[in-house]
């Protein structure tokens, strides 16, 4: 299992311009190979803020899917603002320059080849939709703003550089017409007692999971202990003459 964090950048999404779309279908995507999302950043067209974000997430080691900024018009930093960040020039590849003047032929210049531009030493993510290459370096892996193109390029660098992993079980269990503040003590014990184990409390007016007022506990890591952690908070929510809406899962 690898954990990711994945960077949506551009104005026009901070702006209210457009709507994202990256974030369900990519957490999707990287569930569905047994991988996790550690955080997710809106980040603006502006290459100082990327910049640092970039050196920030190198410092980590973090794997980074970034989707947008990787154009070829003047408000695309993305490409410039990692190799910045890795002490690296931006150079022509010659792998997706060839690419771009396959595409556009003479019209490839004197712009569009700027798309060819990546941190020397990085290897192309091909694009299903117009052949127009990503790129991949240390983990961090450039890819469009266009979820057309982005998703399918995730899918392929999932695929090509990371095994299938295996997602931390994950049991919850519902109690009705509760307070959380009557339940803190109870939530303590838990974590104190199996402390490997990441808890949330999740209460609710009512939503499509329950229609009454509720509280959702749950617990993830360890099948056995995720198992026994649950039956034992359960059975105390009984014993306190909580009713639970269902069993744990």
């Amino acid at each position: 299992m690898a954990q990711f964090t994945l960077l949506i950048i551009g104005d026009e999404i901070l702006s209210g311009r457009r709507q994202d779309q990256h974030f369900p279908a990519i957490l999707q995507r990287l569930q569905a190979r047994g991988h996790t999302l550690h955080s997710v950043l809106y980040l603006p067209d502006d290459s100082a803020v990327l910049v640092e974000t970039f050196q920030r997430t190198l410092a980590q080691g973090a794997n980074v899917i970034s989707c947008g900024g990787i154009g070829a018009t003047p408000d695309d930093y993305t490409r410039a603002a990692l190799a910045t960040a890795l002490n690296l020039p931006l150079v022509q590849q010659a792998e997706a320059a060839a690419i771009i003047e396959a595409r556009f032929g003479e019209n490839a210049y004197p712009h569009r080849i700027k798309m060819a531009e990546f941190p020397q030493g990085a290897a192309m993510i091909p694009n299903p939709v117009n052949q127009v290459a990503g790129g991949s370096i240390q983990n961090h892996y450039l890819l469009p703003g266009f979820p057309s193109m982005a998703w399918p390029m995730v899918e392929w660098l999932l695929d090509q550089y990371y095994e299938l992993g295996t997602l931390p079980t994950s049991r919850s269990v519902t109690v009705l017409n509760a307070k959380e503040g009557d339940l803190i003590d109870l939530m303590q014990e838990l974590v104190t007692a199996w402390p490997a184990l990441v808890f949330s409390s999740l209460p609710s007016f009512g939503n499509a999971h329950c229609a009454e007022p509720h509280i959702e506990f749950n617990v993830k890591g360890d099948a056995g202990d995720t198992q026994t952690a649950i039956d034992t908070l359960s059975q105390k929510l009984s014993a306190m003459n909580y009713a639970l809406f269902n069993k744990p899962d």
